[in-house]
């Protein structure tokens, strides 16, 4: 082997132990990788339409806010079903479809928010359980056994979404982490938060939380909130 041909071959070999090394780290030094999620921004317009801030609300659930960790959180969709399902918080924002919508809260003691509110529909999860034919009625249940009420057609026949994102942000435990009902066209007390149950029942005459109170049943925004 010429001198020549000697000393190029060392300096291949000097550069594939000094120079792959060295590359290899600058690559995972710089390499973009998983993105870093940073804290989500409230929009305060959409579409033209301005919105309310998610601090406009007054604080008045019955026991405070609720504090769910996620790891913990599941959703039991029962009663007249075909099955009952039991679901993580990352299995419903993964399997099932997203949707916005502009809506009104209109709360009884004479405040309202318009927000942008993101989740996904009700009667999605519902048909996955499965329909027995006797239900009519729909009963939620939140983390501080509050306790709603509807008819299984509002949920069937309309979008009613349960939100985990108000404005682009996700739902701060006081407003109801990690879902609230956006009950449309009802008055704030059906707009149930931190819900963990939902139950199918043939009891069009069950009475939640405040219903038990004098407050109507039906909770529509065009009649008065008061049964008596």
């Amino acid at each position: 082997m010429t001198p020549r041909l000697f000393l190029a071959g060392a300096l291949i070999i000097i550069v594939l132990i000094i120079g792959v090394p060295l590359i290899l780290y600058f690559e995972a030094q710089f390499s973009t990788g998983s993105p870093v999620r940073l804290s989500a921004v409230e929009i305060r317009s959409y579409q033209g339409s301005d919105l309310s801030s998610i601090n406009d609300f007054h604080e008045n659930s019955i026991a405070g806010p609720q504090h769910i960790n996620e790891s913990d959180y599941r959703l039991t969709i029962t009663g007249l079903t075909t099955t009952t399902r039991i679901l993580t918080y990352p299995e419903i924002l993964s399997r099932h479809q997203h949707y916005e919508k502009v809506t009104t809260l209109n709360c009884v003691e004479g405040w309202s928010v318009k927000l942008l509110w993101e989740g996904v529909l009700v009667r999605d999860l519902i048909r996955e359980a499965g329909v027995d034919p006797r239900a009519n009625s729909i009963v939620f249940t939140a983390h501080d056994t509050y306790t709603t009420s509807f008819p299984l057609s509002y949920v069937m026949d309309n979008d009613i979404l349960m939100a985990y994102k108000m404005n682009n942000v996700t739902l701060p435990a006081e407003r109801g982490y990690p879902f609230e009902l956006v009950a449309e066209d009802k008055w704030g007390y059906k707009w149930i938060k931190w819900i963990e149950k939902i139950e199918l029942t043939d009891n069009p005459n069950y009475r939640g939380y405040w219903e038990q109170r004098g407050y109507s049943n039906s909770g529509n925004l065009n009649g008065s909130y008061f049964t008596f």
